[in-house]
């Protein structure tokens, strides 16, 4: 049984959707980091679409997600019409297509509009001397006060789920990988943690912290204190996983 919801001003293409659902593997082009899911780019008429394969559960998700849980596909799917309705920007929900049986959810994809963009906040990460980089970063930290502000919390606000485009009136920023989102009033602690997985140099935490001291007029003292506090527990226990993953090769390379 297959689940499908499309939105409905691209119902003329469902017939198209479910031929490319249907032969997913081989259609359009492999699209970005392929480590769990899989991502496929393809044109259909004028569009481009980008469509996200979120692999089968193991047997409890299965049945949790077949029959308790939204599925990975369908939040994406919500969360993206719920941010186009608060004006926050990220690429057109299209659909969503999920395979279910007795046992619960198998594959489920989520298709989007594929945005052509300038960078992502990753690029800002790894080429400090990015044209503008601090008017980007700059930027980025009042888009993220506006998501706090619209009580928005994206859970995975890491360096590649924020496009970034340059248009004639300044960067336009917005998400991706939205399956992981809470709406909510947020705690200024709450605010300041969802910085802490963006960036490891601490010249960056400087200028964000100095820009949202701005906007919420609290001392630069207090915001870099709570945002780099934050950001340096998160890179600890990062790297603290890492040594712990490559001691467990380790020992499982050598039985």
């Amino acid at each position: 049984m297959v689940k499908k919801v499309i939105h409905g001003s691209f119902k003329k293409h469902e017939d198209k959707l479910i031929s490319i659902i249907k032969n997913f593997d081989n259609e359009g082009a492999v699209f970005g980091n392929q480590n769990r899911n899989t991502i496929r780019v393809v044109e259909v008429g004028n569009l481009k679409l980008n469509i996200k394969s979120f692999r089968s559960p193991k047997l409890i998700n299965k049945i949790a997600y077949g029959y308790f849980r939204k599925s990975k596909a369908e939040r994406s799917y919500n969360y993206a019409n719920k941010l186009i309705q608060l004006e926050i920007g990220t690429p057109q929900p299209i659909a969503y297509f999920e395979e279910k049986s007795i046992l619960g959810l198998g594959k489920s994809f989520y298709i989007s509009e594929h945005l052509d963009v300038d960078l992502t906040y990753k690029e800002l990460v790894e080429n400090p001397d990015y044209p503008e980089h601090e008017v980007i970063l700059r930027g980025f930290t009042r888009f993220t006060h506006s998501l706090h502000e619209n009580e928005v919390l994206f859970k995975d606000h890491s360096p590649g789920n924020t496009l970034i485009q340059k248009k004639e009136e300044g960067y336009h920023f917005g998400l991706v990988d939205l399956n992981r989102m809470e709406f909510k009033t947020l705690s200024f602690e709450e605010r300041i943690q969802n910085f802490s997985r963006l960036t490891p140099k601490k010249e960056m935490v400087a200028v964000m912290s100095d820009e949202y001291a701005k906007i919420t007029e609290k001392s630069y003292d207090e915001v870099f204190e709570a945002m780099w506090g934050a950001t340096s527990r998160f890179q600890e226990k990062f790297f603290r996983k890492r040594r712990l993953k490559q001691k467990l090769k380790f020992f499982k390379r050598g039985k």
